[in-house]
């Protein structure tokens, strides 16, 4: 299983196994992971349509593991609970450009887990030579969204892909 550690945080890769699991319900999750999954799961904007799109690109791709989704486990008190989701809408493109995304269940909003987290997929997609941008897109009235991207160093590109967004990069050498 791919695994990262932050200060607070394990991040998994989701396998196909995990996600069936997820797509069982939360006890399964649970037993899978290790750890809570609190009734708030999932995350806001995770859902059975993005349960579904992971399911079919491990199953397509399972050595892809990690260009996909990953859970966040927060530690705390010897004990592991579900606070998030986040990850990449897959390997990267031909000018070596992933896309992130990241959610964190509403009652563990405002506690950094989100820019830990992001931090952490940060590191992990710039340790692949291949990867030369990160791409993010959220909407304009997500403040907290946008900052978390700043605080990891993203700036604004302009609008999204979708109505109604704006996207955000970090280069490679961007990065400090």
């Amino acid at each position: 299983m791919l695994h990262l550690r932050t200060e607070r945080l394990d991040l998994v890769a989701a396998t196909l196994e995990l996600v069936q699991a997820e797509r069982v319900g939360p006890a399964h999750l649970e037993k899978k992971l290790g750890a809570h999954v609190p009734p708030s799961w999932p995350p806001p904007l995770n859902d059975e349509d993005s349960l579904r799109w992971t399911n079919a690109q491990l199953a397509r791709d399972p050595a892809g593991a990690g260009w996909f989704a990953w859970y966040f486990l927060h530690r705390e008190h010897g004990t592991k609970r579900a606070v998030g989701l986040g990850g990449f809408a897959g390997r990267p493109d031909a000018e070596g450009t992933v896309e992130l995304g990241y959610s964190i269940v509403p009652e563990c909003h405002r506690l950094g887990l989100a820019p830990e987290a992001v931090r952490a997929l940060l590191a992990w997609a710039f340790g692949h030579p291949e990867v030369t941008r990160v791409r993010a897109h959220t909407r304009p009235e997500l403040v907290p969204s946008i900052r978390v991207l700043e605080k990891c160093g993203f700036a604004r590109a302009g609008e999204g892909t979708e109505p109604g967004t704006i996207r955000f990069e970090l280069c490679r050498h961007q990065r400090s």
